[in-house]
């Protein structure tokens, strides 16, 4: 049988025979080609389990994720996580509801829109305002509401909340002799993952 014509192919991938939308032509759907399209946006990490993400980044870089080991340890994994987190089923200690706050709070902003409407402006501001006033940290919510009558949140575009927010950290931590954190870095940290690599 003879292979067919560059013209046959190229009207098979135009007319969507085989083809995914937005897919790259000639790229099978959910080969690492076609997952690593140019401009492709990352997987959303905030609205995917750990375990889930893992297993579609091994799958795309092409490792061995469907061997029995890899699985069999990624149960134990999941296993050892679930009796942690049982073991760990308390209410949250001040640390531990700060550092869930702050992921919460920044991961937010992150995905908060490029180009907000008046309404979603108007929307985010009194989500902070309302958080400040229900934070159930009593002091912390009290500086938080002194903080906003200074300095109020700027929701005039998802970069601008992200710096905010992380300035907002900022001086929280250095109250509490804490280390800074380089706002220039917010969407590594909180939305894009970090440059090396290493959330990938």
């Amino acid at each position: 049988m003879a292979a067919p014509s560059e013209k046959e192919t190229t009207q098979a991938r135009g007319s969507g025979l085989g083809s995914v939308p937005g897919s790259v032509p000639g790229s099978v759907p959910g080969s690492s080609s076609a997952a690593k399209a140019p401009g492709a946006p990352k997987p959303c990490r905030a609205c995917t389990d750990f375990t889930s993400w893992m297993k579609a980044q091994r799958k795309e870089k092409g490792a061995a994720a469907g061997s029995a080991a890899t699985e069999e340890a990624e149960q134990r994994r999941a296993a050892a996580a679930a009796a942690a987190a049982a073991a760990a089923e308390c209410p949250a200690d001040r640390e531990e509801l700060g550092r869930s706050t702050w992921t919460f709070l920044h991961t937010m902003a992150a995905y908060y829109p490029e180009q907000p409407s008046a309404q979603q402006r108007r929307d985010m501001g009194e989500l902070v305002r309302l958080f400040s006033r229900f934070y159930p940290c009593e002091d912390c919510a009290k500086d938080m509401r002194e903080r906003l009558e200074t300095r109020p949140p700027d929701t005039s575009s998802r970069c601008r909340l992200s710096q905010w927010m992380c300035g907002l950290h900022n001086d929280v931590n250095r109250r509490l002799g804490k280390p800074q954190f380089d706002c220039s870095r917010v969407d590594e940290r909180w939305k894009d993952g970090w440059s090396d690599g290493s959330c990938d």
